[in-house]
């Protein structure tokens, strides 16, 4: 009964992942010894990106009340990578370590509650940081309004620079 009882508690707490993250794109880890797995974990830590193995079944039965299939993906030994805040975290260090660590296979995700391919993580970590996406849209935004403070102020520059030319001249 102990069993049971440990299987319903996985399902739930993969399907609590699920349901909070923003970002969930499962790997396959076959191939990667002890250290470089603790090594993949802590880089995802330092972006708070939670990496879990789980079991397909386990895992097949707690995704099934949502709108999306991942059945495909789940054979092998799996891996999530779950981002609960930032979900372009979790592509960006998958696809990093998978340069260097060829035995890492993407399978494939779910971002914002959409399946997407291996190609679109692959896009998803090219994307800049999200302070930087942050920042060029402030910019973007600031920029006409340098622009209007620039012509507005081009009158009152050419009454200042004529003001000062006629007191020049009355000057000599």
């Amino acid at each position: 009964m102990a069993l049971k009882e440990a299987k319903v508690k996985a399902v739930e707490e993969i399907k609590d992942k699920f349901s909070r993250s923003r970002t969930a794109i499962l790997t396959d880890y076959r191939g990667l010894n002890v250290a470089e797995i603790t090594e993949l974990r802590r880089k995802l830590k330092e972006e708070d990106v939670e990496y879990k193995v789980v079991k397909n079944t386990l895992t097949s039965i707690a995704i099934k009340d949502f709108d999306f299939n991942l059945d495909e993906f789940l054979e092998g030994p799996t891996a999530i990578a779950f981002s609960y805040e930032d979900p372009v975290a979790p592509a960006k260090v998958l696809v990093d370590f998978a340069k260097t660590h060829k035995q890492l296979e993407i399978k494939a995700g779910v971002v914002e509650g959409k399946v997407t391919s291996k190609d679109v993580i692959d896009e998803l970590a090219k994307l800049p940081p999200k302070e930087q996406l942050l920042a060029n849209a402030v910019g973007a935004i600031q920029s006409p309004l340098y622009g209007i403070v620039g012509v507005l102020q081009g009158p009152l520059r050419e009454l200042v620079y004529t003001l000062q030319a006629v007191q020049d001249k009355k000057a000599s």
